[in-house]
């Protein structure tokens, strides 16, 4: 499960770098972005105006929880470049890296909130079930490499 948490972090990240960088992206970050978003839309059949007002919700969304997990990433990797990290140190890291999902919980939960103004429950249903697919897929065709 931690593993499947960890891959899912990792897709969204490079999904919402990918956002934050119009220019110098890579070919496979900006594919991946596409197929995402192109995924969800197909799969829950949302419509024109659907789109126009969801998808900008939807990758700020993902901005947000970019910029929880880069946060606490960059924390862990200063404790683990100094050479003698102190136990506060450690112990700032590692909340960090624990409260990420909490953090990542509330910005789903506040965006769920607009995402019910746009989508209908079974949208915002087959939402969740489609980022889980997306993943699903993204970790089968990492496999097959």
């Amino acid at each position: 499960m931690k593993r499947y948490i960890s891959i899912l972090i990792m897709v969204l990240a490079i999904a919402t770098t990918m956002t934050a960088q119009n220019n110098g992206r890579s070919k496979f970050a900006t594919d991946m972005y596409q197929a995402k978003h192109e995924m969800i839309i197909e799969r829950l059949g949302l419509t024109q105006t659907q789109q126009r007002q969801f998808m900008p919700l939807y990758e700020q969304m993902e901005r947000e929880i970019y910029q929880v997990n880069r946060n606490a990433r960059a924390l862990a990797a200063e404790v683990e470049k100094k050479k003698n990290p102190s136990d506060r140190d450690y112990e700032v890291a590692a909340s960090a890296l624990s409260n990420t999902r909490i953090q990542e919980g509330d910005i789903e939960a506040k965006y769920f909130e607009k995402f019910s103004k746009i989508l209908t429950k079974k949208q915002l249903f087959q939402l969740k079930q489609t980022e889980r697919k997306f993943t699903q897929e993204m970790i089968s065709k990492k496999r097959k490499k």
